[in-house]
This record gives structure tokens, sequence and C-alpha cells, in this order.
């Protein structure tokens, strides 16, 4: 029986965080799924961690942080606190922003592969869509996951999205403390550590809605660093390849 907990990273998410929960909390009880939500914030101005500490929910958990570290850094916490316990078999990375829909986590946990194993929700294959995303922001998402693709040799359709289901097994095998991507670059780092690693890759489609509260935390910097970066691992698979192994997986 799968065991799951939700990562949330949060900055600056005081409305948005209590209408996930909600909708996290009505699917928990219409549902057979059993999970727990760790919310980790990264000291929000506007008090989102607050709030949730005062929603007082039994299965929801705050890790509260002591600056904004950027999105690799908050999983990479949530990660470390998730593995010390042996309650859990697969861990969710999830939006706080309501662009990733409680609706598509049915699908996702159907479709968990045991073993080493990532689920990844893709908007790039059929039955998967976006709404309310200009042409060149799609435009955007689709090149920089060819690109990757192409440079990465890894045959997966959304490299950039982060609704993911990972096994604790498999971040288990992985060095995540030795991993260093900051911004959305850190969701491309993670899907070829896990190639290396030899996980099996599962695709489901899923519906990404653009959000409505709040702002949105990309930037032309966190564009560049995934293109930089991206390029030079794709150099270092080509001409190092098995270095570039034994820097991920243990």
């Amino acid at each position: 029986m799968n065991r799951l907990v939700i990562l949330i990273p949060t900055y600056n998410e005081a409305i948005s965080i209590v209408e996930l929960l909600d909708k996290l909390s009505k699917f928990r009880d219409q549902s057979s799924s059993d999970f727990d939500v760790v919310v980790i914030d990264d000291n929000s101005p506007d008090g989102t961690a607050a709030i949730v500490d005062k929603l007082s929910i039994n299965w929801v958990k705050l890790l509260n942080r002591s600056e904004k570290g950027g999105l690799g850094a908050a999983y990479r916490a949530g990660f470390a606190q998730v593995l010390k316990d042996d309650n859990y078999t697969h861990i969710v990375t999830m939006d706080a922003d309501g662009s990733h829909r409680v609706e598509d986590l049915p699908a996702m946990f159907a479709a968990i592969k045991p073993g080493k194993s990532i689920t990844l929700g893709t908007r790039w294959i059929p039955g998967g869509s976006v709404v309310n995303w200009p042409k060149s922001r799609q435009l955007l998402s689709k090149a920089g996951t060819r690109y990757a693709k192409l440079a990465l040799g890894i045959n997966l359709n959304d490299l950039t999205g982060g609704f993911r289901i990972y096994s604790v097994e498999l971040l288990r095998a992985l060095r995540l403390s030795d991993m260093t991507a900051t911004g959305y670059c850190f969701q491309i780092e993670m899907a070829m550590a896990a190639d290396l690693a030899g996980a099996v890759a599962t695709e489901v489609p899923i519906t990404f809605v653009e959000r409505i509260n709040g702002v949105s935390k990309m930037s032309q910097a966190i564009v560049v660093e995934a293109l930089l970066q991206t390029t030079r691992w794709g150099l270092a698979r080509r001409l190092k390849p098995n270095a570039d192994k034994l820097h991920y997986v243990k």
C-alpha cells in the first residue's frame, strides 16, 4: 500500500495555499487516498506560514525556512525532512498556486510503478493541456523541453514540469545534497538524475492552469539559468557519462 506525502513550496501564497489545502482536504475525504502534506515556506512576508499554522490541519506539517532560497533548495529541504520518516513510500511535488490541479492526482496516483520510479504530470502529450497561457509562453515551454530532450538524451515530454511523484526508493538512491539547481532548472536536474538512476518513468496527461492569484515566480534569469545549465549537463553526459552518473547516483 502506497503511503504518500505532498510537498508544497510557498513564497507569498497566503491566498492560494488556503484554496489548495481546502481542495486537498475534500479530495482526501472523498477518496481512498491516504496522504499527508508538508508546506515548505521560505519566510514569506505575507504571512503564508502563519496562515497554514493557524489552520491546524492534523495531516499538514509546516517546514519554515529562514530565507527565500529558490525552488530547488526548498524541495531539497523538504526531501531531507521527509526521508527521515520511514512511513512514506512516495513523495509528490506540487505548486501552491493552483496551476497543478487536485483533480489530476487520482490518475497520477494510479500510474505509480513499483521500485525506483518517477511519475510525471505532463502537459505536452495527448490528453494534456494548458489553460490561460499565451501562445508565446506555450512555445517557450515546449522549446525548453525539446532542447533539454535533445541535449540530455532523455525521452520525456515535459522536463520542466513540477507536478511529479518520486518513489522514496529512487530519492534514497540519489545524492540529493550534491544537487545545486535553484529555479525551474531543478525539475530538469531531477529528471536527469532519475534517468541516470535507472528509474521507471511514467507520463500522465494533466491540465495545467495558469495562476489567478498572486505573482508568477518565473523570470528571465530562471530561463537563462535553465538554458545554460542544461547545456553544461548535456556536454558532461557526452564527454564524461560515467562521472556524471557517479555525481548523482549513490
